[in-house]
């Protein structure tokens, strides 16, 4: 095993980290602009949606390069390992439906707005609206993302620990060379 992330793991973890915390802010953000400043909602919308599809292309490639390039040894406790691989399964798990919960919510919406990938590119609409099933997402999809949100500060909070304690878990995810 290697001894530390390889660097496109470790570009896209931290891209991730920060494409879900901007995600996450831009969602109370967005639904507190007023519907009389429309343009501007509108488009803090469309920046919502297009971070949770890059946060779920990126997840992919994550899932592709893990597969490929395996993770690195780290010297962590015994009963660690069973616990590390669950959250980070959750991890995982919420980082996929999270955004594919947000596409079926604006597909499903009583108004039927576009969703433009960076602005740009219009996305086909995956399934009629439902504006019963639209509350059901809505819902769903902000408890997710919440708890998506704090089982990240707890992985964070579990990396310090493990760091604190001379473990190798950030620097296989800092690379050997950087500086904390």
């Amino acid at each position: 095993m290697a001894a530390e992330w390889a660097p496109a793991q470790r570009w896209l973890h931290w891209a991730t980290a920060g494409l879900v915390a901007a995600g996450f802010g831009l969602a109370w953000v967005m639904t507190s602009v007023p519907f009389r400043q429309m343009a501007l909602k509108f488009w803090l919308y469309q920046a919502h949606k297009s971070i949770g599809l890059l946060v779920l292309l990126a997840v992919v490639a994550r899932l592709v390069l893990r597969t490929r390039l395996g993770r690195p040894a780290t010297e962590l406790p015994p009963n660690a390992s069973a616990w590390a691989a669950t959250g980070h399964a959750v991890l995982y798990i919420l980082l996929l439906t999270v955004p594919l919960l947000g596409v079926l919510t604006a597909d499903t919406a009583p108004l039927r707005i576009p969703t433009l990938f960076l602005g740009l590119l219009p996305l086909p609409v995956l399934a009629e609206r439902d504006p019963a099933l639209f509350a059901v997402l809505v819902a769903l999809h902000r408890a997710l993302a919440i708890t998506l949100v704090v089982l990240a500060f707890g992985h964070a909070g579990m990396a310090l620990r493990h760091h604190a304690a001379g473990r190798g878990v950030m620097a296989a995810m800092r690379g050997r060379h950087r500086a904390l």
